[in-house]
């Protein structure tokens, strides 16, 4: 089997859909020889938005101490290979072959998704690697995610919005008891999560099972010295130590908590100071991008992976900080069907911008004629493309040197750029 053979069995398995629930994950994982108890240090992450900047933050971390890291994350951008690294690089074509055509031997008595299948092969690909460390994001939810089948030594909830609200319920409170559920037995527990509604079953489940609870902004506070795009600075003081002047490669003040929660869980795992200083300056090493990520001068472009009300809030509130650097602000935006539109664009709206809404590269596309007239309704100008391609190409043509161009929406909208060149 080649790699190109390995990803012609594993797409179609998107059929399947989501399917919660352990059971099908652990056969596959028993097939593998139960990779997941090879590991070493397991940190699990779940929250709406911020798991995938904490986990690149405690793999670079974890890298430049020295150990050696492995990251899961999802979903890929580009290339079906991204979504798990070890030290930054990933999993090659052959080695994703060999492990698929191992799984191929169960399809046809357990069918299982896409997700499920994906997270034996990073799993299995980690423990034959013998890594030292394991930084892995959950895929949605947590209770029932693929990935819960871990017994992790840390459990990171980052943040509770509403998301996936057909699948863990409409509250952030019922939301917060599905992600609290990679709390375990004898783990440690580090939130950002401050409202009391989402707070209240974090703490619960990490009361129920006598395991300690740190939480950023109580037990570690910060000052931001700066946010611009692609730079934040900040002084952090946790309950052990005192960071000045930390430097990350990130866009916007609301990364701040994302960079307290991982400098809390390195600082108690043993990590030392030099290394978090040297991890979070290396961030990008890790693969990490799309997070208001800079691709472009005169006009600038930013390219970024907000895709519900709570993260294109945080987006916008980013933006705002430098939003009088501008002339204008154009946005390309993408949205998948299952996401609060109209929340999404009002969110966008207070940037005072023009909308250019695109088809994303999924079946599950809101059609772009139909965010045209969502983006009308809204009191927004809105010009449509097939593309996210083609209205960058239009837009860096006939926009003005001192104009922001914001491609925002979607993972696929974003890995849709990336592919292309733009």
């Amino acid at each position: 089997m080649t790699y190109q053979d390995a990803l012609d069995f594993l797409y179609p398995l998107h059929r399947f859909g989501i399917k919660p629930g352990l059971d099908v994950v652990r056969s596959l994982l028993d097939h593998l020889g139960s990779p997941e108890r090879r590991l070493g240090l397991v940190i699990h992450i779940a929250g709406t938005n911020g798991k995938g900047t904490v986990a690149a933050a405690l793999a670079s971390i974890f890298q430049a101490s020295g150990k050696k890291t492995a990251l899961y994350t999802s979903p890929h951008l580009v290339d079906f290979s991204e979504r798990m690294r070890i030290n930054g690089e990933p999993i090659p074509g052959e080695r994703v072959a060999c492990y698929c055509s191992q799984l191929k031997e169960r399809a046809a008595d357990t069918p299982y998704t896409f997700f499920e299948a994906t997270t034996a092969i990073a799993f299995a690909w980690f423990a034959d690697e013998q890594v030292d460390v394991s930084i892995i994001e959950t895929g949605m939810g947590g209770r029932l995610d693929a990935t819960n089948i871990l017994d992790p030594a840390y459990a990171v909830i980052t943040s509770i919005g509403l998301d996936h609200t057909d699948w863990l319920g409409e509250t952030r409170a019922l939301i917060a008891e599905e992600k609290a559920a990679i709390i375990k037995k004898g783990c440690r527990v580090f939130t950002a999560v401050s409202d009391p509604e989402a707070f209240q079953p974090i703490s619960w489940v990490a009361g129920l099972h006598e395991v300690l609870l740190f939480v950023a902004g109580q037990d570690a506070v910060w000052s931001v010295l700066c946010a611009e795009a692609g730079a934040l600075q900040l002084d952090l003081r946790t309950a052990s130590g005192y960071y000045p002047a930390l430097k990350a490669p990130l866009s916007g003040s609301f990364h701040a908590s994302n960079v307290a929660l991982a400098v809390m869980v390195a600082e108690d795992a043993g990590v030392a100071p030099a290394s978090i200083y040297a991890g979070l300056e290396q961030l990008l090493r890790t693969g990490y991008r799309a997070r208001l990520e800079k691709i472009g001068v005169h006009p600038a472009v930013l390219l970024d992976v907000s895709h519900n009300s709570d993260g294109m809030r945080q987006t916008v509130n980013a933006i705002a900080d430098f939003r009088s650097a501008y002339r204008a602000v154009h946005v390309i935006l993408g949205l998948a069907s299952d996401k609060d539109a109209v929340s999404v664009i009002r969110e966008l709206t207070r940037l005072d911008c023009d909308f250019y809404p695109v088809n994303i590269p999924s079946e599950r596309s809101v059609p772009a004629e139909q965010l045209a007239l969502l983006c009308v309704d809204e009191g927004n100008e809105a010009k449509v493309f097939k593309t996210g391609g083609e209205a960058l190409g239009y837009l860096r043509e006939y926009s003005k040197p001192d104009d922001l161009i914001l491609v925002t929406g979607s993972f696929y909208l974003a890995g849709e750029i990336i592919a292309s060149g733009c």
